[in-house]
């Protein structure tokens, strides 16, 4: 049986399988995901999956160094994309969020080495979390959050933390009866924490 909250539609599922939870250490595919996660406040996950394409156009194909550059005209012609979220503020958190990523990325040789370097380097599983309460932030996502903040980055809460760290593996957050988890326990053996 596969997580639950992924049975919905074919487009989750095959996220589900093929990309929810597999560690990323390419600065270009965190880029994409931290994106997608802060314009997703308030609004679902699927829609973001359903508007991947959108964001790809609309923020240079998730290049971080072209987004960090972008300049009002920019943001005209992302409000102006058919199909996109039109929220002027989140746009311009996106390329103010590109230019903390280059920044980070700069001090630690890359943003997933800034990332990764809270687990040093090691996928995290929790066994709480499947022990019948639904947990949507913890103490690493308290801890991440509170560094980006300082670090002037935007829409990237604890709440938003979390599910971005379950979605790039840091956290292995499948079902311990999902296949996904398995196969994802045995290619990248986790730390367990209580």
């Amino acid at each position: 049986m596969i997580c639950d909250f992924f049975l919905s539609n074919p487009l989750d599922k095959k996220y589900h399988d093929k990309e929810w939870g597999v560690p990323v250490h390419r600065d270009r595919k965190m880029f994409e995901y931290l994106l997608m996660e802060s314009m997703s406040c308030g609004l679902s996950w699927n829609l973001m999956l359903v508007k991947r394409p959108i964001f790809k156009k609309c923020f240079a194909n998730f290049d971080f160094k072209k987004v960090a550059k972008f300049t009002d005209e920019d943001v005209k012609r992302i409000l102006e994309t058919e199909g996109m979220i039109r929220s002027e503020r989140k746009i311009r958190a996106m390329i103010h969020n590109a230019q903390c990523f280059m920044k980070t990325a700069k001090e630690f040789g890359t943003f997933c080495a800034f990332l990764w370097h809270f687990t040093n380097g090691k996928v995290h599983r929790y066994p709480r979390h499947h022990s019948g309460e639904w947990e949507t932030r913890n103490e690493l996502s308290d801890t991440i959050a509170k560094e980006m903040k300082r670090r002037g980055f935007l829409y990237l809460g604890s709440v938003t933390l979390f599910s971005h760290l379950q979605g790039v593996g840091i956290i292995n957050d499948h079902s311990p009866e999902c296949p996904r988890y398995q196969e994802l326990q045995k290619e990248f053996p986790p730390e367990i924490f209580p």
